[in-house]
């Protein structure tokens, strides 16, 4: 773990507890890799409007990746660095041909400053965004399109994830960060996509980078770092293609790696569970 300069980590089933917090351990942790310079960047399939306050509330600012890599947000200035959507047209054209692949099959559009869903979308599963708009699919997408979530009210999820995944191709990328949802991204777009031009541009090697995941839509970014590192709660696929497996983030697995980390580049670990 020496050498280490850049910690990416997933937020969901990862750096936060089930009710989206984080211990006072890994609060500190989080605050001393920070203080001996290393970078942590969040990375995660949510959008800018909720990571930006589960950032604030944790303690992390700098670069965020949102939206599975669709998005690069600035937390301390809330603007956009970056950008990779659908473009529009392929959208509309991916939303035919899903509804041929899987019939019933129900979308909802994240868009760059809005949210969108077609009716009966959340049955009371998925909470509504504010002012979130309500129409079909085709209708919503009205300019490029941020990442498409489709849904089934009826077949098994492993199903509506094989047939997406299939129907889509190489025109896009179909991931998933739970048992619920596909998500749809522009070909090539990916945690690890995000996160490559990211360390480019701050000069840091993909040697030099340690991530952290539990779900098949950070399996793109494990493999492009230097070190991949899964949660033991995480998805089977993700604990095999792991370099290592870290506590699970009910038990403070990152602030554990960070420690690591900071032992190893001469930082300071104590943290107030560790004392």
């Amino acid at each position: 773990m020496d050498g280490v300069r850049l910690v990416a980590s997933d937020l969901d089933g990862t750096l936060l507890r089930p009710d989206e917090t984080v211990s006072e351990r890994t609060r500190a942790a989080l605050a001393a890799a920070r203080d001996a310079g290393i970078t942590v960047v969040l990375v995660s399939g949510r959008p800018p409007r909720s990571l930006g306050p589960i950032a604030e509330r944790i303690g992390v600012g700098g670069i965020a990746i949102c939206a599975n890599g669709a998005l690069v947000w600035d937390l301390d200035t809330g603007t956009m660095v970056d950008s990779s959507p659908l473009a529009a047209d392929l959208a509309a054209r991916l939303v035919r041909t899903l509804r041929e692949a899987i019939p019933g099959v129900l979308f909802a559009v994240e868009l760059e400053g809005s949210f969108g869903r077609e009716a009966g979308w959340s049955d009371g599963l998925v909470a509504a965004p504010p002012a979130v708009l309500e129409a079909d699919a085709l209708e919503l997408i009205r300019g490029p399109v941020i990442k498409l979530l489709v849904r089934h009210p009826n077949l098994p999820f492993a199903e509506v994830a094989e047939r997406a995944r299939a129907a889509v191709g190489n025109d896009a990328v179909a991931t998933w960060a739970g048992l619920r949802l596909v998500e749809i991204s522009a070909a090539g777009v990916t945690k690890a996509f995000a996160l490559e031009r990211l360390c480019r541009r701050l000069g840091v090697a993909a040697g030099e980078v340690v991530a952290v995941g539990d779900m098949p839509n950070d399996l793109a970014m494990l493999a492009w770092a230097g070190t991949a590192v899964a949660v033991a709660n995480a998805a089977k696929e993700v604990l095999d293609a792991a370099d290592e497996v870290t506590a699970a983030n009910t038990e403070d697995g990152v602030a554990l790696l960070l420690e690591r980390i900071l032992a190893a580049n001469g930082g300071p670990v104590s943290t107030p569970a560790a004392l």
